[in-house]
């Protein structure tokens, strides 16, 4: 059975209304597409209350505090730039988790030789408890961001104890 990333969202929704926690999403790769699979869903305000796309370094910067060094040092599509993202997003829209995602959709991808569909995923559980995955798609651009965006949602939805139905 293959279910759908919306009906994965609503699965997700449920059990943040019930445990009564608020979700933010920091997106660069994806382009909002996972916060627009979230407003999908039902009952969206009751555990989605903001999303930040920052597409370019400077947007990471300037709005999620992620730090200049990282960027520099690490790369946007990193492990340490998700895991700023993700803490920044989490600061700025005090919610109590959250989905952070940069990567390369494609067509093309990083100037370090890192290839189209690369894409860094980091999920905010807690201040002590930020997991983070690499995960290479096969694809056209858009389809490298309808399988990021259904990772980054199932993912979170699996971390938190109750496994996604594929």
């Amino acid at each position: 059975m293959n279910i759908s990333t919306t009906a994965i969202a609503n699965e997700l929704g449920r059990l943040l209304i019930a445990r009564k926690i608020m979700l933010t999403t920091a997106e660069s790769c994806t382009g909002g597409h996972i916060a627009a699979t979230l407003c999908a869903a039902e009952d969206t305000p009751l555990f989605f209350g903001a999303g930040f796309v920052t597409f370019n370094d400077a947007a990471k910067e300037r709005v999620l505090g992620v730090h200049s060094v990282t960027l520099k040092n690490h790369t946007a599509v990193s492990q340490e730039a998700v895991t700023e993202m993700a803490a920044g997003a989490i600061a700025r829209a005090g919610a109590q988790v959250g989905i952070a995602v940069s990567g390369y959709a494609g067509p093309e991808g990083g100037e370090d030789g890192t290839p189209a569909g690369t894409v860094w995923f980091a999920w905010y559980l807690s201040s002590s408890d930020i997991i983070c995955e690499c995960v290479h798609f096969e694809g056209e651009c858009e389809t490298v961001i309808s399988q990021a965006t259904r990772y980054a949602v199932a993912g979170l939805l699996d971390l938190l104890g109750k496994p996604a139905r594929t």
